[in-house]
């Protein structure tokens, strides 16, 4: 029954080591910022979810303990993978976009980003 447990365990690490290379691969091949988000936030975030997987797997079923550090390891991963991914693209819209050249946001309110009168920002934000 062990060795299914380790087929098990390594279909897992196979399947993120895939996710792995193609968060990388994407990372490195796309071009501009905001489709590079994609590669790391998604796929590689899969990948390192397969690891951490495999690791439960393997600490509960083959060591035969509970460990709760890959549950708060994936806990932190899945928080904060897409508000940094947020960010990033924040930075990158105020960086390098224009109100002009963003798409149509398809509602009443615009883009919140960037569509802020100077008299509406607090007084420190206006120098």
């Amino acid at each position: 029954m062990e060795q299914v447990y380790e087929i098990l365990i390594v279909v897992f690490l196979v399947i993120s080591g895939i996710f792995g290379i193609v968060g990388s691969f994407g990372l490195i091949k796309l071009g501009d910022p905001m489709s590079r988000l994609h590669a790391p936030t998604k796929a590689t975030t899969l990948g390192v979810g397969g690891v951490l997987i495999a690791s439960m797997l393997h600490s509960i079923l083959i060591e035969g303990k509970l460990s709760l550090h890959e549950l708060l390891i994936t806990l932190f991963l899945l928080l904060t993978a897409p508000i940094t991914a947020h960010f990033i693209a924040k930075a990158h819209i105020h960086r390098h976009e224009t109100p002009e050249d963003l798409p149509d946001p398809g509602g009443d309110h615009g883009w919140a980003t960037l569509q802020c009168d100077p008299e509406d920002l607090p007084e420190n934000e206006t120098s």
